[in-house]
């Protein structure tokens, strides 16, 4: 009999004791995922010993890599003087001044913990803001796992729960429609003229896969929002410090009325941000009437974390970027490649900054409709055989492969090498 692994073992364990083993669904893949032990730069070790290239870098958090010498330095330090407080800090003023100086919205922040935290309270902002009560989100846009935005397409574009345990009423004041089309946004904002509070979006969808926005596409989300009074929310969750030091505002040059942070904020340490219009801003307590609280927003621990980032970023951020950018274009040049000498025209790749994905699909995949119609079987075996080759990439078509400032041209080679021999062992196997 053999031996069983040790991730199979632990797996084993947690089924007892966590749902489905696991503290996030997305963390799971058959017959069960590989337990982690540790992670430095660009890889990370199992529980079983091997060491793996990793491209999901927490779901694009871990930016400049994991264990990230000055992070861990600053994080250090603070644990000596204390972890919370619950009174106000120095550190959350120095922090809030130096997103303020990176993000073209931000007039004025709120720190918060998560993401999903950062998304639920912009919404809350904007309703207060403008007093109308419905939300439009993008089909195949995620932010978060609360219930105005855990919403799916229903008839037409009647919101729907995405999960049991959602509210219908919760659902039915969110509007979905779909990405990368202006003019289904200005009709649906039209017919909805009087109840829409605000639009959110993630600038480039990265829950769906990897899908960019068409050329002027943001410019004109930003004319139809402000047109028809409607505040335009930039879920950055993703994108900000990532695609630029100013997030996707800068990269693309659009000022939102909100937006909202979290992942390569805090570089593997939980922190968030809520941005935006001073006005809109001065709604939330105690100087307004929206409430929002937590007992550890701006913790000293995060928040040490979060200013160690952004002052690396800014003193860097000339050299960090392009880096990147740059490792990543490597990968998809060879993917790209590697898919032609093979003769595989059943793919696509979309890539923009540090991210990528690739779809075995052969039409443009450029909203959630097209996504949808690529062969997620096919990516299943592509993530199975790149695994068995120490490479790891999100195990759903729907997630974004992430580069860091980590990640060198050694990886990059070995990576595309990677890649190339998963690609004939699939083609072998069609």
């Amino acid at each position: 009999m053999v031996a069983s692994s040790r991730s199979e073992q632990l797996f084993n364990r947690a089924k007892r004791i966590l749902p489905g083993g696991v503290d996030s669904p997305v963390r799971y893949f058959e017959p069960y995922p590989f337990f982690a032990a540790s992670a430095r730069g660009s890889k990370l070790v199992t529980a079983d010993h091997r060491t793996l290239t990793d491209y999901c870098m927490g779901y694009g958090a871990m930016f400049l890599g994991h264990s990230y010498g000055p992070v861990l330095d600053a994080v250090k330090a603070q644990m000596e003087n204390g972890t919370l407080y619950c009174v106000p800090t120095e550190l959350e003023i120095k922090l809030a001044e130096l997103i303020a100086k990176a993000v073209p919205c931000a007039d004025m922040v709120r720190l918060v913990n998560t993401g999903s935290e950062a998304t639920m309270n912009a919404i809350r902002l904007a309703r207060a803001f403008t007093k109308k009560k419905k939300i439009i989100k993008f089909d195949g846009g995620y932010h978060g796992a609360h219930d105005y935005v855990l919403v799916k397409a229903g008839s037409g574009a009647a919101g729907l729960p995405a999960s049991e345990g959602v509210l219908e009423e919760a659902s039915a004041q969110t509007i979905v429609t779909q990405y990368n089309d202006a003019a289904e946004l200005e009709r649906t904002i039209e017919k909805n003229r009087d109840d829409v509070a605000c639009l959110i979006m993630e600038p480039v969808l990265a829950n769906i896969g990897l899908v960019v926005p068409d050329k002027n596409y943001l410019s004109d989300v930003r004319k139809i929002t402000q047109q028809n009074d409607v505040v335009l929310i930039f879920d950055e969750v993703v994108t900000g410090f990532r695609l630029a030091m100013g997030g996707a505002s800068e990269f693309f040059g659009i000022r939102p009325d909100i937006a909202t942070f979290a992942k390569a904020l805090g570089n593997g340490f939980p922190v968030g941000a809520i941005t935006g219009r001073r006005e809109i801003m001065q709604q939330l307590a105690p100087i307004g009437r929206v409430y929002q609280a937590s007992t550890f927003a701006g913790n000293p621990v995060s928040v040490s974390a979060a200013i160690a980032v952004l002052s690396v970023l800014f003193e860097a951020k000339d050299s960090i970027y392009p880096q990147v950018a740059r490792s990543c274009d490597c990968i998809v040049e060879g993917l790209k490649e590697e898919l032609e000498d093979i003769g595989e025209v059943n793919c696509t790749i979309n890539s923009i900054g540090s991210m990528y994905q690739l779809f075995f699909s052969p039409e443009k995949v450029r909203d959630e409709q097209s996504a949808k119609r690529s062969d997620s079987s096919t990516f299943r075996r592509l993530f199975e055989e790149l695994l068995k080759r120490n490479v790891f990439i999100p195990p759903s078509q729907f997630e974004t492969c992430f580069v860091s400032y980590a990640h060198d041209e050694d990886d990059a080679d070995k990576t595309v090498d990677a890649y190339s021999e998963a690609f004939k062992k699939i083609k072998g196997q069609k």
